[in-house]
């Protein structure tokens, strides 16, 4: 039985097949990380540049990682302030030797929504810079078109809090950013279980990236296997095409040449 995802997608020029991202932090374990990112079939994993240590020694997680072959996206997790965010991206693609970068520009410590203001002034900086920019944005249309249009290359609408595990508050605005933008669209937050993921790429996003979801389940690996298959399942379901909805009934069988007892 063939799990993979049929069609690849493009994220800054890198072909990937697999449309789940997963960040490395809040695991029990460090062994317990790593079989949940070969269990999940990542290309691409997340990780604070804090966390991260560049230094030479063989099994240093930086070196795990290129090891098996997983695309680092640095973010800027933890920073309030543009000059802060963009120093840290900075440092990243210093230490990392990567332009890629997750841009968190955040408002308050209660509910950790993006500052959509500064995150804009952020990016645009960062662009200008050279990065590639991937910009953890609030559900806003507007603000999604303003990030692209600065030259973002993704970007990443909250589906709810950030650990919260609420799935997806909006699904309507969600669609409306799909519609409207043209570079890739990634769930970022707030995703809970597989439902929720599948239900993300249903709506025609094309990526998720999970963090909390898998790592603070109560059993890591396995949730990281039906988010695997969560993300197949939604995205063939938009390529297949739900049907309408719809207020009243539709049988599958016509009533045509039924019995009807009435008529003798």
């Amino acid at each position: 039985m063939d799990n993979k995802i049929s069609d690849n997608w493009d994220l800054a020029g890198f072909s990937m097949k697999s449309r789940l991202i997963v960040g490395t932090a809040r695991f029990p374990s460090i062994q317990t990380m790593l079989d949940s990112l070969e269990e999940s079939a990542t290309e691409m994993v997340t990780v604070a540049l804090r966390r991260v240590s560049t230094s030479k020694e063989e099994n240093n997680l930086y070196n795990i990682f290129q090891r098996k072959g997983y695309r680092i996206l640095p973010n800027t997790a933890g920073c309030f302030t543009v000059r802060d965010a963009i120093l840290t991206a900075e440092l990243a693609r210093e230490s990392l030797g990567t332009s890629l970068i997750k841009l968190e520009v955040i408002a308050d410590e209660n509910t950790l929504f993006p500052d959509g203001e500064n995150l804009l002034i952020a990016a645009k900086e960062l662009v200008k810079k050279g990065f590639s920019v991937l910009p953890y944005t609030n559900d806003d249309p507007v603000l999604s078109l303003k990030l692209e249009d600065v030259g973002c290359v993704a970007v990443m609408p909250l589906g709810a809090p950030i650990g919260s595990g609420l799935g997806i508050r909006n699904p309507h605005n969600i669609e409306i950013i799909r519609s409207r933008v043209n570079v890739p669209v990634i769930i970022d937050a707030g995703l809970g279980t597989a439902s929720d993921a599948a239900f993300a790429l249903e709506l025609g996003c094309d990526a998720v990236l999970l963090n909390s979801a898998i790592s603070r389940a109560q059993d890591p690996v396995k949730m990281s296997s039906a988010m695997k298959h969560a993300v197949i399942a939604g995205r063939n379901a938009f390529l297949a095409g739900r049907i309408p909805k719809k207020f009243y009934a539709d049988p599958s069988s016509s009533f045509e040449g039924r019995i009807d007892s009435k008529s003798k």
